[in-house]
């Protein structure tokens, strides 16, 4: 596998986590390989050193995703 490099620019919310295994689901801004940072939700040990798969947004793609966001009715959708 190939080696990589990350770095947490900035940690901004945790969106869940586990009692049990410590992991939490959070949206960071991540660095990827030296990279322009961008936005990234994904599964995190309590260290940073592991992770889950995750995704990962360009300014963009995350303006896109916040405007879909708030015209949604997340009532009906959740009904």
């Amino acid at each position: 596998m190939a080696n990589f490099t990350y770095e947490i620019k900035k940690e901004l919310a945790v969106l869940s986590s586990s009692a049990k295994t410590g992991w939490s689901r959070e949206l960071n801004f991540v660095s990827w390989n030296g990279s322009a940072p961008k936005l990234d939700i994904r599964d995190w040990s309590p260290d940073h050193t592991k992770m889950g798969k995750g995704i990962t947004l360009t300014r963009e793609e995350a303006a896109i995703l916040a405007t879909v966001l708030s015209d949604l009715s997340l009532d009906e959708l959740f009904d």
